[in-house]
């Protein structure tokens, strides 16, 4: 039901009701809320209360002043318009409508410094700023998203039990839904989760990709194979989804479906936040910022893409050297798949650790990792035992956690024979070859960074330290090469 300026009050108002802004009020509403709506042309608001009105007790409005007017004190209001110019000019819209301790929730894609001036702003006028990250796309935002709330305590006091009550639930009944930590910290951990996204994209990509190459496994025969994948420990919202569209065949032309599909994949810019975060952070997410370039030359070098499949010869598969479908290159390959999962999620969780500190941000590892079990797209089985890692004293990466450590080393001979195998053939494996070498790196007892660093300090006097010593050194390359204490020499 829907009724315009009554004296019932709402529990909470949402502005734009784009689809999924529509749907998480039908969501709130269905949850035993009363919602007021607005949107900036009331034809939404409409189109939404006659298809959906009778699923609760909504409120109709046209104008701020309206929807301000319709609500309980502390007013709350949720903003699902775009990112960027769009919020800042809904909230400058709202600023001067509310009271003291009124709280604004922009549960959209913003990019999390956005968010972290937002909430300053807002503080300083009386006003609660919440960032939401919300995860599941439209079907998830009606049934029940991973939401990923940051904002001072006291505003989760007041919205909190709200989501909690939306939120996607994990198979123990708890809630998918739980305060990360003060201003951008929701926002920054929706990012993350969409950099992990990318990568367990595109690495389910390369096993799609080296099984029809190199094992010449077509699609439908594929469907079958994620779909028993799914069974195992590689079990996945991705993984599921995946068998569903390998199988699907288009109706016009009765190819796979797939193989009509254009080769290049776009991106709406968060995969692309969260390396360029990771850089500003010094957080080596490698596997990660492979994916966001693997998409950027499917997509923005198609040009140079299509020259260089008629200029550049060399190293086109010949033959495949693997009977078709062979059962154990097929095991290897989803062995590989899963220990670039891992790092892929192991990049990920040490990504916000390293922001935490940098930030200021008190983030629970294994909480954060409880918000995926559901409702979002990297939902997995293997949350739970990342949950686990992280639940007394964290690890100084998920990898050495017991539960890892031991199983990686299981994994890394099949994944360095794919490897191997898909280098030979020219086949490209970004994202399992640089997650392979990021292990690689981590457990290698010399890196070659102790000659970069001699580099350095040749040609800028950057100085280095001594495996034997304390303190930091120079040498004196352009006189004797006397080695001497930087501090002693003034060498900065």
């Amino acid at each position: 039901m829907a009724e315009n300026n009554t004296n019932r009050k709402a529990q909470i108002g949402v502005t734009g009701l784009a689809v999924m802004g529509a749907n998480l009020a039908r969501n709130l509403a269905r949850n035993g809320y009363t919602v007021a709506l607005h949107n900036r042309s009331s034809e939404k608001t409409d189109a939404l209360l006659e298809a959906h009105g009778s699923e609760g007790d909504f409120i109709r409005t046209e104008t701020l002043q309206e929807l301000v007017d319709s609500l309980e004190s502390p007013r709350r209001i949720l903003v699902m318009v775009k990112a960027g110019g769009p919020v800042d000019a809904v909230i400058d819209q709202l600023v001067p409508l509310l009271d003291k301790d009124d709280i604004i929730i922009d549960g959209g894609n913003s990019h999390f410094p956005d968010t972290i001036r937002r909430e300053k702003d807002l503080a300083e006028k009386g006003l609660h700023f919440v960032g939401v990250g919300v995860s599941g796309g439209e079907e998830g935002a009606l049934n029940g998203p991973s939401i990923m709330p940051g904002g001072s305590a006291k505003s989760y006091e007041s919205v909190g039990p709200m989501l909690e009550k939306i939120a996607a639930k994990a198979e123990d009944g708890s809630p998918c839904c739980a305060w990360i930590s003060t201003d951008g910290a929701g926002h920054f951990v929706k990012m993350v989760h969409n950099g992990i996204e990318y990568a367990d994209m595109q690495v389910i990509g390369e096993a799609y990709d080296l099984m029809r190459s190199v094992a010449n496994i077509e699609p439908a025969e594929q469907a079958e194979i994620f779909k028993q994948w799914n069974t195992t420990e590689l079990s996945s919202y991705l993984i599921e989804i995946t068998a569903e569209v390998l199988a699907q065949v288009d109706s016009k032309t009765g190819k796979p479906f797939i193989d009509v599909i254009v080769d290049q994949a776009g991106q709406k810019g968060t995969g692309r936040w969260t390396v360029q975060s990771a850089l500003d952070l010094g957080a080596p997410i490698t596997g990660i910022a492979e994916s966001v370039f693997a998409r950027a030359l499917s997509s923005s070098n198609s040009a140079a893409r299509e020259q260089a499949q008629k200029g550049f010869t060399d190293g086109l598969i010949a033959t495949t050297g693997v009977a078709t479908a062979d059962p154990e290159f097929v095991e290897d390959v989803r062995r590989a798949l899963f220990a670039s999962k891992l790092v892929s999620y192991a990049q990920g969780m040490d990504m916000l650790s390293i922001a935490g500190k940098e930030y200021g941000w008190d983030l629970k590892l294994d909480t954060i990792a409880s918000l995926w079990r559901e409702g979002c797209i990297i939902r997995a089985e293997l949350l739970a035992e990342i949950m686990e890692a992280y639940k007394d004293e964290a690890p100084a990466n998920m990898l050495l956690a017991p539960a890892f450590n031991k199983l990686m080393e299981e994994l890394v001979p099949s994944w360095r024979r794919v490897i191997s195998k898909a280098v030979a053939l020219g086949i490209p494996v970004p994202v399992f070859s640089s997650s392979l070498a990021y292990y690689d790196a981590l457990r290698r007892d010399r890196l070659p960074a102790a000659l970069i660093q001699g580099q350095r300090d040749y040609f800028g006097a950057h100085t280095y330290k001594r495996v034997d010593a304390e303190g930091d050194y120079h040498v004196m390359w352009s006189d004797d090469l006397r080695e001497v204490n930087a501090e002693d020499a003034h060498v900065h």
